[in-house]
């Protein structure tokens, strides 16, 4: 009697903000000695006038950002890998991902725009090498950062996920992602557009209105409980006992629906309102 063999599909989150506490661009910043809120200022004012994608904003500063051009060199990045705060327990998400759900096997993938040399430093013995994909880069001799190989934002995001999915010989519905921000958009788009399953990790507006399900908590194997519900179909108390197997007891479980309501007074409406019948 043959076994019968797992579903194969393709779980691909982001780095920043996802897996981590913070971001990749301000631990460098302050490794290096320029002020968190000079970064900041920086990536605003290139999303303010679509200078990058979203999410690239770091990688342009590395390539063309005198202050960060001339002071980063290949180390520091290895260096922010190491000091950049993870969330709790992605080593046993990826276990149970990869082996741990009867019937199914996911493809642990890093899919984030952050250089990778930051994503394999920071997860180095809890995912292996070849699932992170991140921003590369061409560097002199001198260690500094000559030219970008690949990044990994944007519309950048799109093109890796279809590449992963025809190395996998999946279908496009067999792909789950995971994100956190505006940098996330496209990509979440492109999954939800292919029948494909996204979830947010956070409750930005931006991400939350489009993905399928929204799920927070300190440590990374919150993302399991959607994965679980929506894609292999168990009951809570299935998933609860998943959980206890593992170490873990699921204190508090609370789902809501959660509405962005913009309010103005009615008074400002009935001016717009005569103004423009004045203007008639």
């Amino acid at each position: 009697m043959s076994e019968t063999l797992p579903k194969t599909c393709l779980f691909a989150s982001d780095f920043d903000k996802t897996l981590t506490f913070n971001d990749s661009g301000y631990v460098l910043s302050e490794l290096i000695g320029i002020p968190p809120d000079e970064f900041e200022r920086k990536a605003e004012g290139m999303v303010k006038l679509n200078l990058v994608q979203q999410g690239a904003e770091l990688a342009y500063l590395l390539l063309h950002d005198p202050e960060f051009r001339t002071r980063v060199r290949r180390e520091h990045l290895d260096q922010v890998g190491k000091r950049i705060r993870l969330k709790d327990n992605i080593g046993s998400l990826y276990e149970i991902l990869d082996h741990g759900i009867e019937g199914y096997h996911f493809e642990f993938s890093i899919v984030s725009a952050a250089p990778v040399e930051v994503i394999r430093a920071a997860l180095d013995g809890i995912v292996p090498a070849d699932r992170i994909y991140g921003t590369e880069f061409r560097y002199k001799p001198s260690g500094e950062i000559d030219t970008i190989l690949r990044a990994t934002a944007g519309y950048g995001k799109v093109a890796l996920l279809d590449q992963l999915q025809a190395t996998l010989r999946i279908g496009p519905d067999h792909i789950i992602y995971a994100g956190d921000g505006s940098s996330d958009i496209h990509v979440m788009l492109h999954v939800n557009a292919r029948d494909g399953f996204t979830i947010a990790v956070s409750e930005s507006k931006h991400v939350a209105h489009i993905a399928k399900r929204t799920v927070l908590g300190e440590s990374a194997m919150v993302v399991l409980v959607p994965i679980l519900e929506n894609i292999v179909g168990w009951s809570r108390s299935r998933i609860r006992a998943l959980f206890e197997s593992r170490g873990f007891l699921i204190q508090e479980w609370d789902s809501v629906r959660t509405d962005w309501i913009t309010l103005r007074p009615a008074a400002l409406q009935a001016d717009d309102a005569g103004g423009k019948a004045a203007e008639a």
